[in-house]
């Protein structure tokens, strides 16, 4: 069967779904990664908005690695939802919110074991090699709560 015949075989409502859909799910994806920043800039010292618009290497080294595992988490919660769409957006919802909020808890306790000062990691002027720990729990716990999600 070539595209053309089986685009032949696609209704205008299909498509209508299949695109509202895609536009439910992004506008869900974009609130929880809205939801993932604000929850990782209330649990570092400083404000992280103005420390990475300040051009602070590790807050924008350690805020990347937390967007990025946010965004891990959010996937799956995405593509494990599955089914009806109302059903579906709630799944990618709920448990969204919950791998955040284990992310930030699971990634706050790794701080402490690593007993990097956050404070004065987040606000120096130079890169130092603590950023790479902390980054690298971001992603690594991200990976995890997201197969958690799954």
């Amino acid at each position: 069967m070539t595209v053309f015949e089986a685009a032949d075989g696609l209704s205008g409502s299909t498509l209508g779904k299949g695109i509202g859909a895609i536009l439910l799910y992004a506008i869900v994806g974009l609130v929880l990664m809205i939801v993932g920043f604000y929850a990782v800039d209330l649990t570092t010292p400083g404000k992280l908005r103005d420390l990475v618009r300040a051009g602070k290497p590790n807050a924008t080294y350690i805020t990347g690695a937390g967007m990025l595992s946010m965004a891990f988490i959010i996937v799956v919660a995405i593509y494990a939802a599955g089914g009806e769409l109302l059903a579906g957006l709630t799944y990618a919802v709920v448990f969204g919110l919950v791998g955040i909020v284990a992310q930030i808890v699971s990634v706050r306790l790794l701080d402490l074991v690593t007993g990097v000062d956050l404070d004065e990691l987040m606000h120096a002027d130079v890169f130092l090699p603590q950023a790479r720990v902390i980054a690298g729990a971001h992603i690594a716990l991200g990976l995890i709560v997201a197969v958690a999600v799954f």
